[in-house]
């Protein structure tokens, strides 16, 4: 998975660079009846120029549960959609990361189709297209990836989380359940804004910068770059889970040769050792990168567990 998404990675700049993109590949769109919000007035911070024009395409190979599924690619302008309940409404809100090794995002296996489970589930998804700009034009640039080696992709966290909570009563949502949910380095992303909430990366830009965006929970799934090193269980250095962490769901498989086993053993731990609610579902078999598409292995049936963590919660 790992040559995977660094091999996309490198035919998206090769096709941002050449100006060669197809109009199915020249960024990515919701569907109908939804829009894009940019989360940022004006130029966001900490702006990174990417390596070409933002990139959507669908992956032919390296099926998932024996389908295809979309990238993006280059983006330099985050956006946010809000995809409303169907039916009743639980109040609750769930900003998506979608993962991708903050070098791409998995928008659809990991995002649009994660909007379409909670929307049907009465709660409300706002699907995050954060910023994975690509790999630096020169040195003086830093690489887009995990906080703090960039600080680009959290922003984007920690802003949309403070806009969903500003537009609460405008979405029908209670501004008291407002959670995240990731995966692999989306998973990071949510570890990331559960702990560096009380203080943001950027100056204000406006009244909804000033709201908390403290997440009400949190949901990683096979997270990565929460272990120190490989074959380690000391948890990164940079992630610091306090009493005050907000409780969080954990899902990863043993045999996962992405994102470790390691990553959110030592996230489980380090709450724990914080005094923080916790729940972790590990399992042998499984993989990485599956989204919500079922398989034969049992870790695919996550999001029922994370359906009645929530009502165990009182969210929903």
């Amino acid at each position: 998975m790992k040559r995977l998404l660094m091999g996309l990675c490198l035919i998206s700049v090769s096709r941002g660079v050449a100006g060669q993109q197809s109009p199915q590949t020249a960024g990515w769109h919701p569907t109908a009846g939804h829009d894009q919000i940019a989360i940022w007035p004006g130029v966001p911070p900490d702006a990174q120029p990417a390596r070409g024009p933002e990139v959507a395409d669908s992956v032919k190979d390296h099926l998932v549960a024996g389908q295809r599924w979309t990238y993006v690619a280059n983006v330099s302008r985050p956006t946010m959609t809000v995809y409303s309940p169907k039916g009743r409404n639980t109040g609750a809100a769930v900003v998506v990361f979608p993962g991708g090794g903050y070098r791409i995002l998995a928008i659809d296996l990991e995002g649009t189709e994660v909007c379409d489970w909670l929307t049907a589930k009465g709660v409300t998804c706002v699907l995050l297209k954060y910023r994975v700009p690509g790999l630096p034009l020169s040195s003086k640039y830093r690489m887009s990836g995990p906080y703090p080696r960039s600080p680009v992709a959290l922003e984007d966290a920690q802003r949309t989380v403070g806009l969903v909570r500003f537009n609460a009563s405008k979405w029908n949502i209670d501004p008291h359940k407002i959670g995240v949910l990731g995966f692999s380095a989306g998973g990071h992303l949510s570890a990331a804004i559960s702990v560096h909430y009380q203080k943001r990366l950027y100056a204000a830009v406006d009244a909804a910068d000033r709201v908390s965006c403290r997440p009400d929970f949190a949901v990683a799934i096979y997270p990565g770059h929460l272990s120190i090193a490989e074959n380690s269980v000391a948890l990164n250095p940079d992630i610091r889970p306090t009493a005050q962490t907000p409780p969080t769901f954990l899902l990863q498989n043993e045999d996962d040769n992405v994102d470790r086993v390691e990553d959110a053993l030592s996230y489980y731990m380090g709450l724990k050792k914080a005094g923080a609610s916790v729940e972790m579902h590990l399992y042998a078999q499984g993989g990485h990168a599956f989204g919500l598409r079922r398989t034969k292995f049992p870790a695919t049936a996550w999001p029922e567990l994370v359906e009645k963590w929530l009502r165990a919660l009182g969210m929903t």
